[in-house]
């Protein structure tokens, strides 16, 4: 593929290109990283460690008892259901050793959403935290799932201290709700040594599936996007490379507060930590924010990912903004817009830039980021990562010239095989082998891009479009707002109204200085028609705020 020209806004030495078949398959990227970094610690959490050589062993005893113990065979789904513990990438590495397709399910999902995803999957074994079994229990007749392993959260933290971690989180806590499946296997009894087991090597292909990664279906149905070895093994060198001329091999601190379930976290924080050898910090709980910062300050950490909403929440911690950030490198964002006021105050507290970036779950994630060599372009979503090509289309899926509004449409090694069992779906998302990305964006002059808004979620008043993520910017740097929402409502008169929900900073915040501040800085028809102040927002596992669900409520009270 042709290198853009504008790549050259990246660091020098960077290559304008990679090799998706640097490696024949994850696999192959994880063994050599054992082999690499040894001794080094590869996962932290809850004041325990694992070294690369343990999470060799650990995850080949976790492959050897898939295989071996129950059975399961190349290209079998494996659902593994955790919150950041070290169990998730000993199972998620031991899963793709085996031959596995790895099935990410949010530990938070209702009974109805595993069902769906377990259904669709096929999935024949699930890993699972034991604080959410009970909702596994009413739902399992219904699925394919034959071997259910259970964890808990003391399991690899060691001897006593793991055991009194998981009475105290049972029996103290009572965070373990009841529930009873037969035939189900303690996590700790897949990990044991067992030397009459033998590991057969799958024979992994490019193209096999390594995931089955479920959209977070804040757009309709969720599905289960394709993933294989290439697009993974693609978008971490993608990654590597922008990286490179910042991050030192063995040296990072690398803190994940993210979900490694969620494919922004699971790519940039475990797959691509992997490959350089950084110690990987897992934030359990990242929304009990005093033990958070408090886990923060132990570490001079280097690399910190977020979304907009979590960078936003500690900017309001008064703790936070006493911490050392004299040895941070990068501030990496995903999954949402930044607001620009966010983005302000987290270079004035911390003394460098949030660097945004951009994918979907569809592209492995990563397609576009910002320059890590102190360029600053607030509000855009950067360049093109190498061996990737971004256009503006529009509904015919003609190309529009530069600095016309269109849909973003990418192309490259890290975009989806397709949608799991859903041939009409896929064919929907490509014009040609152009990947369809349901955003509306802009390229500017330099080849950087800006996200306008999401296509199904833009206003339309008076024939005017009113793209939310526009007026949510100019909200959220009112000082007296925390959060906010923007959606379209019906109107007699002009279509579509414009209506804000509002999280308030300050109680004394009202609907006529909302009002009067939108007036002074956006044209009458993008102003708020209607203003509702919530207590708080529905989001998603990652902290986006659900729009979808805004509107739903809205019509329901209506």
């Amino acid at each position: 593929m042709e290198a853009h020209p504008w790549f050259k806004f990246y660091a020098k030495g960077v290559p304008q290109e990679i090799n998706p078949e640097q490696y024949s398959s994850l696999v192959a990227m994880y063994l050599e990283s054992f082999r690499k970094y040894d001794s080094a610690i590869a996962y932290e959490n809850i004041g325990s460690k694992i070294t690369f050589n343990q999470l060799n062993k650990l995850s080949l005893n976790f492959a050897k008892y898939l295989q071996n113990k129950l059975g399961m065979k190349k290209g079998d789904r494996i659902a593994i259901q955790m919150p950041n513990l070290m169990q998730y990438p000993v199972a998620l590495i031991g899963a793709h050793r085996a031959g596995m397709v790895v099935v990410n399910t949010n530990p938070l999902y209702t009974p109805r959403e595993m069902e769906h995803q377990f259904k669709d999957s096929g999935a024949k074994a699930i890993v699972i935290l034991e604080n959410f079994a009970s909702n596994l229990q009413g739902i399992l007749k219904n699925t394919e799932i034959e071997h259910v392993i259970i964890g808990r959260i003391g399991d690899m933290l060691g001897g006593l201290k793991g055991s009194i971690v998981n009475l105290v989180i049972k029996h103290v806590k009572k965070m373990v709700p009841d529930y009873k499946i037969q035939g189900a296997i303690p996590f700790k009894e897949t990990i044991k040594l067992n030397s009459s087991y033998q590991l057969e090597d799958p024979q992994l292909k490019p193209e096999d599936l390594a995931f089955l990664q479920y959209t977070g279906g804040t757009t309709g149905v969720s599905k289960g996007a394709m993933l294989t070895h290439r697009n993974l093994v693609s978008n971490m060198e993608q990654i590597h490379k922008v990286l490179s001329p910042v991050v030192v091999e063995k040296e990072e601190v690398a803190i994940t507060a993210l979900p490694l379930y969620h494919v922004f976290a699971l790519v940039v924080n475990c797959l691509a930590m992997l490959k350089i050898g950084a110690r990987n910090v897992l934030i359990t709980n990242p929304r009990d924010f005093p033990a958070f910062i408090k886990e923060l300050k132990k570490y001079n950490f280097t690399l910190f990912t977020g979304v907009n909403t979590l960078f936003n929440a500690l900017l309001n911690q008064e703790k936070f903004r006493e911490l050392d950030f004299s040895s941070s490198k990068i501030s990496a964002a995903g999954g949402m817009a930044v607001q620009n006021s966010v983005a302000l105050r987290w270079k004035e507290v911390t003394g460098h830039p949030i660097v945004e970036g951009y994918g979907l779950t569809e592209t492995s994630p990563v397609l576009t980021i910002n320059p890590f060599d102190g360029t600053e372009r607030i509000g855009t979503i950067g360049l093109p990562v190498p061996s990737t090509d971004l256009k503006i289309m529009d509904d015919e899926g003609n190309e529009l010239p530069i600095g016309e509004r269109g849909e973003i449409c990418a192309l490259g090694p890290q975009v989806m095989k397709g949608y799991w069992k859903r041939e009409k779906d896929t064919k929907e998302m490509f014009h040609g082998k152009w990947l369809k990305t349901g955003d509306i964006g802009i390229m500017d002059e330099d080849g950087f891009f800006r996200i306008v808004d999401r296509k199904k979620e833009m206003i339309l008043v008076s024939g005017f479009n009113v793209y939310p993520n526009e007026v949510e910017d100019v909200i959220s740097g009112h000082p007296k707002v925390l959060e906010v929402g923007v959606i379209g409502v019906p109107d007699e008169k002009s279509t579509e109204a414009v209506k804000c929900f509002i999280v308030k900073k300050d109680d004394s915040l009202s609907e006529e200085e909302i009002k009067a501040f939108c007036k002074e800085n956006l044209t009458a028809y993008k102003s708020p028609k209607y203003v509702e102040f919530r207590t708080e927002m529905p989001k998603s596992n990652v902290g986006k705020i659900l729009r979808r669900l805004l509107k739903e409520g809205d019509l329901q009270e209506a």
